[in-house]
């Protein structure tokens, strides 16, 4: 029988590639770090740790039960919080996860609107990408992501339940106003996040070039920053550019397909009452 602390610790050590770090993060000595490992291996009967000079690594077994138990022991913790979201609300917590232009604006007003309606309610929020969200979301260590994506974006696994919350129009910025993407076959890009670029190359591609990226930061003030001092140009969502706005960056709306930001709930329906709540409190501030 699976023990749900061994399981803990095993995605502790995995989470962070060392005993010592994990039995600092669960508030427990190396020792019993190791006690329930060797408890969970003969459990299984399986090899899970290896040691490796002074340090440790998973063998292929304890990576696929790490895998699984990072999502177990979330889930456990989801259900917690919705049993106590379910008693009307009173209590409990909802956890999100998003990106930085969506955190900065429309949430801030839905979090608002969630702690009026529902005081009890406690909201957790991390800062991350689309990808490192919904595996989040997959682990139970988030309750609703926020995600963007393009529409050649490849599609979520299944099990993922997608919300439609807005479109981001797409801008390009640049230095002098009333430009094109096709006036900058040469120049110098600044590029943001993974699937950030990856929208850039394809926008590009239709003026018929590769942008040149030279630059690359995930910080929209650095991005503004650099477009103003002429090093480059690049392209932001309007969510960025309501969340900063810097003098001397011009930004001309493109006509080609906008970002869509969906919020995303996984496990089987219907979504925790918390999270209902919740995505409920996200389309009212994007309507205010």
């Amino acid at each position: 029988m699976l023990n749900l602390v061994q399981l803990s610790v095993l995605a502790a050590v995995a989470r962070h590639g060392s005993m010592t770090a994990a039995a600092k993060e669960l508030h427990y000595t190396q020792p019993a770090v190791s006690h329930h490992l060797a408890r969970l291996e003969a459990a299984t009967g399986a090899k899970l740790v290896q040691r490796i000079g002074r340090g440790i690594r998973l063998t292929p077994e304890g990576k696929l039960l790490a895998a699984r138990a990072a999502e177990i022991v979330g889930r456990v913790e989801g259900a917690e919080a919705e049993l106590a979201a379910q008693v009307g609300l009173r209590a409990g917590r909802v956890r999100l996860a998003g990106f930085q232009s969506i955190l900065s604006t429309i949430v801030p007003g839905a979090a608002t609107a969630l702690a009026r309606e529902h005081p009890g309610l406690e909201l957790g929020l991390v800062d991350e990408h689309p990808g490192e969200a919904l595996r989040m979301l997959r682990e139970g260590r988030i309750d609703v992501a926020l995600i963007f994506r393009y529409a050649d974006t490849p599609r979520e696994e299944r099990g993922l339940r997608l919300v439609h919350l807005l479109e981001d129009p797409i801008y390009l910025l640049t230095s002098e106003p009333g430009q094109t993407i096709a006036d900058h076959r040469e120049s110098t890009w600044i590029g943001g996040c993974a699937r950030c670029q990856d929208e850039l190359v394809t926008i590009c591609g239709r003026a018929g070039f590769t942008p040149r990226i030279s630059m690359v930061s995930d910080d929209i003030v650095v991005m503004q920053a650099l477009v103003a001092a002429r090093m480059g140009v690049t392209t932001l969502p309007r969510l960025a550019l309501r969340a900063h706005r810097m003098p001397g960056v011009h930004a001309t709306e493109l006509a080609e397909d906008p970002r869509q930001i969906y919020a995303v709930t996984y496990g089987d329906p219907p979504d925790p009452p918390a999270a209902v709540a919740l995505i409920d409190a996200l389309r009212a501030s994007i309507r205010a």
